[in-house]
């Protein structure tokens, strides 16, 4: 005939039984969901790079556009100086002519400061604050949004990173949940059960904290 002590122990291991099994299927769901939002954000990531990698590519090709317009201003400068030194007015008037439009008013600010006669003029129009290519402002802003762009590949590598980690806890879980099954001493069940717990808590508010990729 079973005693009152033995109904104790059998209704304490079916409440430590029922706990185990509920915290092993937690786990379980828990870490298929990790899994899955590691790989969704290894998605993130890998779309994110690709986008950086375009920004850049489009501020190379604004970077080379400006180092050519450069290279053409500063050619049909010489030449105008060359002309201008040699008093072949005609000559010098055509090169001016056909200046960029970016860099006739540095020019027209530079001749300003009468180069010739002032010596804290500077030596050529191109340091003077009005000398400004539209094709080398937008590569430093797209330089500044592909700086930006790779933050966030770097974000999305450390939420994968994050999530991965999530599932390592899920595992001590499982190993927790798992063992308290197999053991024989009705205390030691109740520690690992209730470590399990712990460790299943304590991975789900950090999760908590986690933004949440359902779509790329």
């Amino acid at each position: 005939m079973a005693t009152s002590s033995d109904r104790r122990d059998d209704g304490g291991r079916s409440w430590q039984e029922l706990a185990a099994t509920v915290l092993l299927v937690l786990a379980a769901l828990g870490t298929s969901w990790s899994s899955y939002q590691a790989t969704r954000w290894n998605g993130e990531q890998a779309a994110a790079a690709g986008r950086t990698n375009a920004i850049r590519i489009e501020a190379s090709r604004a970077q080379g556009l400006a180092e050519a317009q450069s290279q053409v201003d500063v050619a049909t400068f010489i030449a105008w100086a060359d002309a201008d030194q040699r008093g072949e007015r005609d000559l010098a008037q055509f090169y001016v002519d056909r200046f960029r439009d970016e860099f006739q008013p540095a020019f027209d600010a530079w001749l300003a400061t009468k180069p010739l006669t002032n010596v804290d003029a500077p030596p050529t129009p191109f340091p003077m604050q009005e000398y400004q290519l539209e094709s080398r402002d937008q590569a430093a802003k797209l330089d500044a949004k592909a700086e930006a762009s790779a933050a966030e590949v770097r974000t999305d590598i450390q939420r994968s990173s994050n999530y991965v980690l999530t599932v390592v806890l899920y595992a001590i879980v499982l190993f927790f949940a798992g063992m308290s099954t197999r053991v024989t001493s009705p205390r030691l069940k109740w520690v690992l059960t209730v470590a399990g717990c712990l460790a299943f808590a304590g991975a789900i508010a950090w999760i908590a904290t986690f933004p949440v990729s359902l779509a790329i």
